[in-house]
């Protein structure tokens, strides 16, 4: 992490509705120094960000290319958690 630091943190980057496509890396500018991701109505968003604004349904980390992760949105959770407990009903 120190290294992280001291060169900027890298993180990926893109506005799209494929993950797949998600590959640019960008280097974040100074106080920008958590990686973020997020998915909103299909469309995924990565790129830098400030921690302070890490609300959810934001992800945010702050190891470089941390954020290469497909987000999951609340719907997603809530589906698999559902049948989760309908599994152990069963």
């Amino acid at each position: 992490m120190i290294l992280s630091t001291a060169c900027g943190l890298r993180c990926y980057s893109c506005v799209t509705p494929n993950p797949k496509a998600c590959t640019r890396i960008s280097l974040c500018p100074g106080p920008l120094d958590r990686c973020f991701s997020t998915i909103v109505n299909g469309l995924i968003t990565k790129g830098c960000r400030r921690n302070q604004y890490c609300i959810k349904p934001i992800s945010c980390c702050g190891d470089d290319l941390c954020n290469s992760a497909i987000p999951t949105s609340g719907s997603v959770i809530l589906l698999l958690v559902s049948s989760a407990i309908t599994t152990l009903f069963l």
